[in-house]
Order: structure tokens, then C-alpha cells, then sequence
């Protein structure tokens, strides 16, 4: 019997360049009002670098992220998932740019400019990410500092497991290190005719039946692995779809929202973290859900709204990589629907109920189960797919998201410049007028507080509020007390 035909070459290069279903949602969900792109504001000590400097850097370092030359291409019709293909026209200079903040160069200009930034959606059209070297900004003892704003759209890059351009640029040590080689001098692939991708997309289509039966012959090969990955499935979306069924909550940080955004950030120190956490016995990701669901009861208590008996839902970002899958490309992430008891302002009794929480969900295994219906769009009709995406979002499943997301637990160097802080943004959804992600970095966290221009307009109160809830936890666990010299305090 004839073995099967090996794939062409061109197969191959489009089944690894075809978007992901939830990959391809980030798109289908962004409008004039919601960019779905993640961002991040980062500061470093000393001067900055020359802006051709920087250029240089970018450049000879691309090829170590080949996604980041190409640009997204959309089927004709709607009737497959959009395909990366390389930009010729890629100009380095165009997602490279350069400014500078006027006098005195203080953190409240940065937030602003990051804010207007992190507003612009990135074009389509072109490859998906910008960086901004920041020139102007003082330490506050008359010292130098510049930052670099970084946007990269959620179609392409994971956010907890990927490796973006950023990863790249920075060293572990003062010293720069030498890239690797670049090799041959790259140069674009043709771009394919709305024709061409209309026909592999159909092409695709017709062979999503025999993926299925080779799945099958997977599943006789190795029955009990499958039988227990379908059971886990099966429960955890049982889970994640009960969760989702119910409207989370009315809210004023559900409503229409506009292009514009506030940033705000909030910092805190890891060791602090970890020893409240140690003292009331559950984990890093309780004590932030803690300290977010206290400082949102705070705000709405200070907006005249009643918290009585208010329990948010928030959608906590998880990775679900296989580990038995090297190589898999495009975001591997699921998530879970968290309940925020706003309602409890006694800071040790909100974070019993939040680990508590977390605990169930984590054994429910919704993050599971969001990952089956995830894996469940790639086989969906991608006109299906585009007004889920859309209709999802509108059907208000959660209040907010929440990401935590753990960074290196050492210094960064860009250029031989050291980073000292990195602030991450998470996009706001249609209908979600404020999110929070979190990132710890070389013993600090950072809260990025992202907010709709109009629905937000006191997003500086959120913050004052999470360092107050920080301080309050602190002081109710008393991990304070038990520091000779003091406490570390959250700062602005």
C-alpha cells in the first residue's frame, strides 16, 4: 500500500503561517474602539541610546523573529482563517520611533504619552508591533532615565509563553552581546493573490475531515492518555461554559467604550508579596486577586455605588501550552472566571474567599475546558468565528480582565542600559472599560492599570485605591509588624 504523500513545501510554510482560531478572534473582535494589542512601559537608567542605535539593534536581531517581517493577509470572502506573509515593503524605521517628553520629564508625562501610545491601533496593513524610545524623562533627583513603549497586537505574540522582539533586544549583562548571525540577506516571499488564498484556504477547509480521522488514530494509539484528556475536558467545560452562561454583573466598568485610553501603574516589592502569601497559606495569584478585588470595592464604594452583596467576575488569562508540544506556534491560552467579592472590605476575609475560589476552579479545570472550546474554533467556519468573537464580547461574560504574568528575577540590560521597571498593558474589550495586568520583574511587581478615556476618568483614584488596599492587607495579615526595619510600601 502507498505511503502517504509527504506535504509540498508551500503546504507546509501556509499550515505553519495560518492564524490560530484565537489568534484570528483578536482580529475579529478589534473595531474603532477596541484595539486588541498589548503594550508595555519601560524604564531605564542613564542616557539614552541614539535613535540609529536603536535601529541598528532591531535590526540585526529581526531574524531571530521572523513573525515580526511579516504582516497579516485576509481571505478573500471570509472564508478562511487570516495567514502571515511577509511585508515587502517592511521599514524597520516606520515601527521604530522616536520622542521625547517636554520639561521637567516626570512619570505623570510618561502616563499620559503611554496612554495616547497605547491608544493608536496598529495597521493591519503592516507588520504588527511598534516600539518608542522616550528621551526627557528625570529620576526625580535630577538624574537621567528614558523609557521605551513597546505595542505588539495579540495575534502575534503569547503573552505569558512567547518570545517577542523585546525578549531579544535585552541582554543579562551590561556588556551588549553580539547577535547571532544573520545568514542570507532575507528577502520577502511574494505576496500571494486574493485567488491564492482564497483556494489554500478552501483547500484547508476540505482537509479539516481527514485531521479529524488522523486524530482518531491518535486516540487508538494511545487510548488511555485521550480518555483522560477528553474526561478533563468534558468537566472543565461543564465548568467554564455554567460560568459563562450567566451575565457577569452590571457595572460602571461595562459600558460602550471610546478609542482613547488613561495608564496608570502601581508598584510593589516581590518579597512582600511572597511573605503574605506564605502568612495566609495560598499563592502569589491570590494575594494580587486580593489586593484588585479590594481597591474595586474601594472605588466603587468612593463613586457612591453600593457593594453590598457584589461579586465581579473577572477573566484570569492562563497558559495551556502542551509541554509534550515543542514548537507550537501562535497564543496556547485559556482562562478562567474568577469572582471578585468586592462586597468583603475586611482584607483577610477576601483573601480567604479568593483562594478558596481559585481553588475550585483550578480542580473544576476551567482553564481546561476554555482551552477545548478554543481548540474547537480552529475547525469552525471563520465567518462563524467573527461574529462569536464579536457577540462574545458584547454579552458582558465578565467585568474585567485580570493578567498576572511572572518576568525574569533579574536585571535586564538594553544596550548596556539596566531596565528598572517593566509596566505591562492589557487591551480593553468591547464593553470593558478597565483591565489590570500584572508582571513581576527582578524583584518588583508592577500593576498596569488601563482605562477607558471617558469611563476612567478617575483611573488615578483606582490606583490610590489598589496602594491603599495593598497597605491594608499588609497591615491585616501583619507582615509589617514582624519587618525590624519597617515595611516596603507600594509607590506610585
Amino acid at each position: 500500500m502507498p505511503g502517504r504523500r509527504p506535504p509540498r513545501e508551500s503546504e507546509s510554510i501556509v499550515n505553519k503561517d495560518r492564524l490560530t482560531g484565537l489568534d484570528a478572534s483578536f482580529l475579529h473582535i478589534e473595531d474603532g474602539s477596541a484595539h486588541m494589542h498589548v503594550a508595555a512601559a519601560l524604564t531605564f537608567e542613564g542616557a539614552p541610546p541614539p535613535y540609529e542605535e536603536l535601529v541598528q539593534s532591531v535590526d540585526e536581531r529581526l531574524h531571530l523573529v521572523p513573525r515580526y517581517r511579516q504582516r497579516v493577509a485576509f481571505v478573500p470572502l471570509g472564508q478562511g482563517r487570516p495567514r502571515w506573509v511577509d511585508d515587502p515593503h517592511l521599514n524597520i524605521r516606520y515601527h521604530v520611533r522616536h520622542t521625547a517628553l517636554p520639561e521637567p520629564g516626570d512619570e505623570d508625562q510618561l502616563r499620559a504619552l503611554a496612554g495616547r501610545v497605547f491608544a493608536q491601533p496598529l495597521d493591519l496593513d503592516k507588520p504588527l508591533w511598534e516600539i518608542w524610545l522616550v528621551e526627557g524623562l528625570e529620576d526625580g533627583d535630577g538624574g537621567e532615565r528614558f523609557a521605551v513603549l513597546s505595542k505588539t497586537h495579540h495575534a502575534l505574540v503569547d503573552g505569558i509563553a512567547g518570545v517577542d522582539l523585546m525578549t531579544v533586544l535585552f541582554d543579562t549583562q551590561p556588556e551588549p552581546v553580539v547577535p547571532p548571525e544573520r545568514g542570507a540577506r532575507w528577502l520577502a516571499r511574494p505576496m500571494p493573490s486574493g485567488a491564492q488564498l482564497l483556494g489554500e484556504a478552501l483547500v484547508e477547509r476540505l482537509g479539516g475531515p481527514l485531521e479529524a480521522v488522523r486524530a482518531a488514530g491518535g486516540a487508538v494509539r494511545h487510548p488511555r492518555r485521550v480518555l483522560g484528556g477528553l474526561a478533563a475536558s468534558a468537566v472543565g467545560l461543564g465548568s467554564f461554559v455554567s460560568s459563562s452562561i450567566r451575565p457577569a454583573p452590571s457595572s460602571p466598568y461595562n459600558v460602550e467604550i471610546g478609542p482613547h485610553r488613561r495608564f496608570a501603574w502601581v508598584r510593589w516589592d516581590l518579597p512582600e508579596v511572597k511573605a503574605l502569601k506564605d502568612e495566609l497559606g495560598g499563592t502569589v495569584n491570590d494575594v494580587m486577586l486580593t489586593v484588585v478585588t479590594l481597591a474595586l470595592g474601594r472605588h466603587l464604594y468612593h463613586r457612591g455605588i453600593s457593594t453590598e452583596g457584589l461579586e465581579l467576575r473577572a477573566f484570569i488569562p492562563v497558559s495551556v501550552r502542551d509541554e509534550h508540544g515543542p514548537g507550537v506556534t501562535g497564543n496556547q491560552v485559556a482562562g478562567m472566571m474568577a469572582p471578585l467579592p468586592v462586597w468583603a472590605r475586611e482584607p483577610t476575609t477576601c483573601f480567604d474567599l479568593i483562594s478558596e475560589a481559585m481553588i475550585g476552579l483550578k480542580q473544576g479545570g476551567q482553564a481546561v475546558g476554555a482551552k477545548a472550546l478554543t481548540e474547537l474554533s480552529g475547525f469552525a467556519s471563520p465567518t462563524i468565528m467573527s461574529q462569536a468573537a464579536r457577540l462574545a464580547t458584547r454579552g458582558r461574560l465578565f467585568n474585567l480582565v485580570v493578567t498576572n504574568v511572572p518576568g525574569p528575577q533579574l536585571p535586564l540590560y538594553l544596550l548596556g542600559r539596566e531596565m528598572i521597571d517593566f509596566v505591562p498593558m492589557v487591551p480593553l474589550a468591547p464593553g470593558q472599560g478597565v483591565g489590570v495586568a500584572i508582571m513581576s520583574y527582578n524583584g518588583r511587581i508592577a500593576f498596569g492599570l488601563t482605562g477607558d478615556w471617558d469611563a476612567m476618568a478617575d483611573l488615578d483614584d483606582l490606583a490610590g485605591d489598589l496602594r491603599a488596599a495593598i497597605s491594608d492587607l499588609v497591615e491585616a495579615a501583619g507582615v509589617g509588624a514582624k519587618k525590624k526595619a519597617g515595611r516596603s510600601r507600594a509607590s506610585a
